[in-house]
């Protein structure tokens, strides 16, 4: 039987691109993934939630992945199964808020979700908390998710543009 002989140096540096892949975190792109909540078919929702399930569970990972199973149940056949997805991804972005109330994404991912969602589902109890939330951390925001809350704002019901602007 031969074995391979490796240098320690090439093995140390083996080693550690192994052990560093293995912890990698990719960083979410958000407009990727507000490309995929806005989308008209499951199937940009599903390649998202796909792209999601690669990445180093997190906490941005599971309010993104909250809000697309969300979106989700609109395309989702049948009441049962429908009400199933939603639940699912109101737990994950519940969750989230819960562990990080102050996180101004989150909140605005809630209400926008909140603004679309069937009455019947009840999921519409905290449009004026997040509101508030929005408002209050908006302008500590970067430019990219200040773009995204602005833009939405022009048609929300909830939330509008000079809400942003004091």
């Amino acid at each position: 039987m031969k074995f391979i002989s490796i240098q320690p140096v090439t093995f140390l540096i083996i080693s550690f691109c192994f052990i560093f892949s293995a912890f990698r975190i990719v960083e979410v792109d958000r407009a990727e993934f507000y490309e995929a909540l806005s989308s008209k078919t499951e199937e940009g929702i599903d390649k998202m939630i796909s792209r999601l399930d690669l990445e180093k569970s997190s906490s941005i990972v599971n309010a993104y992945q909250g809000a697309l199973y969300m979106k989700k149940a609109n395309f989702v056949k049948g009441v049962n199964m429908k009400v199933k997805t939603f639940k699912k991804g109101a737990h994950l972005l519940e969750d989230e808020i819960g562990k990080n109330p102050s996180n101004t994404e989150y909140h605005f991912l809630r209400l926008a979700i909140q603004e679309h969602a069937p009455g019947i589902l009840g999921y519409n109890k905290n449009k004026d908390e997040d509101k508030v939330a929005i408002v209050k951390g908006f302008s500590k925001l970067n430019s990219s998710l200040k773009s995204v809350i602005s833009n939405y704002a022009k048609d929300s019901k909830v939330l509008k543009e000079s809400d942003l602007n004091n």
